[in-house]
């Protein structure tokens, strides 16, 4: 079980998930390590006088994309542990 835990690790490592806020006008790219890949932002939101509006769609997408990758973690975990490691220590 432990080789394909990390076989699954590595394949979430290598994965890409994407998040959207604003309607699409900010999309975010993570990988399922955690790193950050990339921040598309539509031109057309771009507000000098509203500088925080778009750092909030920024957080908002890559929180999105984040818990993408959290979900996905946790199912094809659960798929290699039988729905969970509880059973492992019970």
């Amino acid at each position: 079980m432990q080789e394909q835990m990390t076989v699954v690790q590595q394949r979430l490592a290598e994965s890409e998930f994407e998040g959207t806020s604003g309607g699409g006008v900010v999309k975010a790219k993570v990988t399922g390590g955690g790193s950050v890949v990339s921040v598309e932002i539509d031109p057309a939101v771009i507000d000098p006088d509203d500088a925080e509006m778009l750092g909030d769609l920024v957080v908002a997408a890559v929180n999105q994309a984040l818990e993408a990758a959290s979900g996905a973690a946790q199912e094809q975990m659960g798929d290699v542990t039988g729905g969970g490691l509880g059973n492992l220590f019970g």
